[in-house]
C-alpha cells in the first residue's frame, strides 16, 4: 500500500525516503484464497560473508531467538505537520523487522511526521553514534534531544507524553530504566523496568483506561505479541527452501545491499536460514507443522478481541492493537501471510487496522 520516492536529502549517514500512501488493495486481497505467493512481488556477504548472511537473517525474523545478527531498512514517513515546539522524530530501523515495525504501525496510527534513516545490516554505521547497537531507535526533539531505545519503551514513552505534558520527555523516558540481565545462555542483555505501563496519573488512566482490566488486557497482549508472536515469524517464513529464497530476496530488495551482497545473502542465506529455522522451531518447542503455531496464535488473538468490538481497544485500536498488526504485516508479500489469511479468521481485523491507520 506504500509508494517511494528518494529526496535529495540525508539524515545521519542513511538515504532518507519520502513515503505516501498509494490506495491499492494489499496483494494478498488480489490473489486467489489458498494461492501462495512466494515471491514478494512488487516489494521494494565474506567471513564479512557470514556476518552479511546473519545480519541479513535478523531482518525478517527480528525475534530474540534468532541471536545471530542485525535487521533491515528505513524510510521517511512525511504526516500533517505538527505545530512548532512538538515532537520531531526520526527512526533508525530495518523495514521488515516486526519491532521496527511496531513503531512505525503507532506513529502512523498517531499521525506523527518521522524521518526513516536505512540501516545497514551488517556494518550499522547508520547507527555508530549510539552504545545500543540494536533497532528500533528513536531519535525524539521535543525541546531537548533525546535517543529512545526499545520498541516497547518507544510506544509506552511517546503515548504518555502525548496524552499528559506534566513531564517533559526526557522526565518520562526515565521512568524506563533499563537493567541489565542474563540470558538462559549466559548473554548479557538488557531490560527495561515498567515497559509496558503508561505513566499517567489517577485522573489520566481513568480517562484512557476507564476500567482496570482494559489496562490489564491491554499490557497482557502487547506482552504477548513480544515474547511469543513475535518468534513465530522466523520459523514460518524460512519454513521450508522456498520461503526461505522468497524472504530473502523481500529482503535483498528492502534492504541497505549492493549487487553482490545482495546476491550473495539472498542465496546463501536462504539456505542457511532454512536450518536455522529448524533449530528455532526447537528452540521455542513448536509443533512439526510451524503454521500451525502461527493459526493458532492469531486465532488466538481474534478470540481475544471478540465478536463485538472492532479491536481491543473497541472502535478504536488500542497499543495491543497496534503491536499485533505491526508484527504481523512484516510478512505480507509471503507464503506464511497468505496461509495465515486463508486458514484463520484474522483478516477481518486485520482489514480494519490497515484503513484506520490509513486515515
Amino acid at each position: 500500500p506504500l509508494f517511494a520516492r528518494p529526496q535529495p536529502k540525508m539524515a545521519g549517514a542513511g538515504r532518507v525516503w519520502r513515503v505516501g500512501v498509494l490506495l491499492l488493495p494489499p496483494a494478498w486481497r488480489l490473489r486467489a484464497p489458498g494461492r501462495a505467493f512466494g515471491a514478494a512481488a512488487g516489494r521494494g556477504g565474506s567471513n564479512g560473508s557470514g556476518r552479511l548472511v546473519l545480519g541479513a537473517a535478523f531482518a525478517l525474523g527480528g525475534s530474540a531467538g534468532l541471536c545471530l545478527a542485525a535487521r533491515q531498512r528505513l524510510r521517511e514517513h512525511s504526516a500533517a505537520e505538527l505545530p512548532a515546539g512538538s515532537l520531531q522524530l526520526t527512526l533508525y530501523q530495518y523495514k521488515t523487522c516486526p519491532f521496527c515495525s511496531k513503531v512505525r504501525a503507532f506513529l502512523d496510527y498517531h499521525g506523527l511526521p518521522y524521518e526513516i534513516v536505512e540501516v545497514n545490516p551488517i556494518m550499522r554505521k547508520e547507527i555508530k553514534f549510539s552504545s545500543y547497537r540494536k533497532v528500533p531507535i528513536l531519535l525524539a526533539n521535543a525541546g531537548s534531544p533525546l535517543q529512545l531505545n526499545d520498541s516497547s519503551v518507544i510506544i509506552s514513552a511517546i503515548k504518555t507524553y502525548l496524552i499528559s505534558r506534566r513531564n517533559s520527555l526526557e522526565e518520562i523516558v526515565s521512568f524506563y530504566p533499563p537493567i541489565k540481565t542474563m540470558t538462559e545462555q549466559g548473554k548479557e542483555v538488557l531490560e527495561y523496568e515498567n515497559k509496558y505501563w503508561l505513566m499517567l496519573d489517577e485522573k489520566e488512566t481513568k480517562r484512557v483506561y476507564p476500567v482496570k482490566e482494559v489496562r490489564v488486557e491491554e499490557m497482557k497482549w502487547r506482552k504477548w505479541a513480544d515474547d511469543w508472536l513475535v518468534h513465530l515469524i522466523s520459523p514460518n517464513v524460512y519454513r521450508t527452501p522456498k520461503e526461505a529464497l522468497a524472504s530473502f530476496d523481500y529482503i535483498v530488495r528492502e534492504g541497505k545491499f549492493g549487487t553482490l551482497e545482495g546476491l550473495f545473502a539472498k542465496y546463501v542465506g536462504a539456505v542457511a536460514m532454512f536450518f536455522v529455522s529448524k533449530r528455532l522451531k526447537k528452540r521455542h518447542r513448536l509443533q512439526d507443522d510451524v503454521r500451525e503455531d502461527l493459526y493458532e496464535a492469531v486465532n488466538e488473538w481474534v478470540k481475544a478481541v471478540g465478536k463485538n468490538r472492532l479491536f481491543m481497544g473497541g472502535n478504536q485500536p488500542n497499543l495491543a492493537d497496534l503491536a499485533v498488526y505491526g508484527v504481523l504485516r512484516v510478512m505480507e508479500g509471503l507464503e506464511a501471510f497468505d496461509d495465515m489469511m486463508v486458514h484463520t479468521n484474522i483478516q477481518p481485523w486485520y482489514q480494519r487496522m490497515e484503513e484506520v491507520i490509513q486515515k
